[in-house]
């Protein structure tokens, strides 16, 4: 007996959406982050998730990154 049944792996990403998609703080470039499942804007600072293959493009939902 296991302890969860094996679950379907979540909806790909389609890269090809990052030629549409751009910041909503900016409207600059996108970078796709395939570990943490994130679209980042460097310029802006933030990771905006994707949940289920789908970008949340709200600035509520976007996690603060520390520039390099």
């Amino acid at each position: 007996m296991t302890d969860a049944p094996d679950r379907p792996a979540p909806p790909a990403f389609d890269r090809h959406m990052l030629e549409a998609l751009v910041c909503p703080v900016t409207h600059g470039r996108l970078d796709y982050d395939a570990a943490r499942q994130e679209l980042v804007s460097r310029t802006a600072g933030l990771a905006f998730p994707i949940r289920a293959g789908i970008p949340i493009m709200l600035v509520a939902e976007a996690r603060q990154i520390k520039a390099d």
